[in-house]
């Protein structure tokens, strides 16, 4: 498989362009990983809402529990506490609530920061980067094989721009159709040439 290319401004171009997706992907997933940890800081009053609720609601169980304790009077005394008790474990619940509903906002903030961004990059780059890899696989290939000079002398005259095709010498195309090695490979270096990869089959 060919990753990159054998032409140095073809390959740089193409670490540029590797590099630039892989920095943009990691700066707005460092942007997600931030504004998580931040809007999670809006949990904060809902841990402190539920640790003193529940820590309300646990002092007010344990003096109904001693009240219950009174001759004749413990379950009229006790009662009270009871339903504080449950009003605090109430206090303590909607802090938790609070918490949830922070920590879902954070978490799809996170995602929809970081995963518009990222899916764009891979839109735009990775179809064009794959379909460079396999065009230029295929033609590495071609280029060790019997016959492949011919099929990449093919290929350039189907793809090639026509200006390109114009600058060759007017010779080439008729040596092309009369089977001519030289003509052939002046093709094929054309198409070589325009994938990045050496120009001639036979280098």
């Amino acid at each position: 498989m060919k990753l990159y290319a054998e032409k140095p401004w073809r390959f740089t171009r193409q670490i540029v362009a590797d590099m630039a997706a892989i920095v943009w992907s990691a700066v707005w997933i460092w942007a997600a990983v931030t504004l998580y940890h931040l809007v999670q800081k809006l949990a904060v009053p809902g841990q402190k809402l539920e640790s003193a609720g529940g820590s309300l609601a646990a002092d007010l169980t344990s003096v109904q529990d001693r009240a219950r304790g009174i001759p004749l009077v413990g379950d009229q005394v006790s009662a009270p506490f009871g339903n504080a008790a449950k009003a605090a474990g109430t206090i303590a619940e909607a802090g938790r609530d609070q918490q949830d509903a922070v920590g879902s906002l954070a978490t799809a903030l996170a995602w929809l920061t970081a995963g518009i961004p990222v899916l764009m990059a891979l839109v735009l780059w990775l179809p064009l980067r794959m379909s460079w890899i396999r065009a230029a696989s295929t033609a590495a290939k071609l280029r060790r094989y019997e016959g492949g000079s011919e099929l990449l002398a093919l290929r350039a005259l189907a793809t090639a721009p026509l200006r390109r095709v114009a600058s060759l010498d007017s010779t080439v195309v008729a040596g092309w159709r009369r089977g001519d090695t030289a003509a052939i490979d002046q093709l094929a270096a054309l198409e070589l040439r325009r994938l990045g990869l050496r120009g001639s089959p036979r280098e």
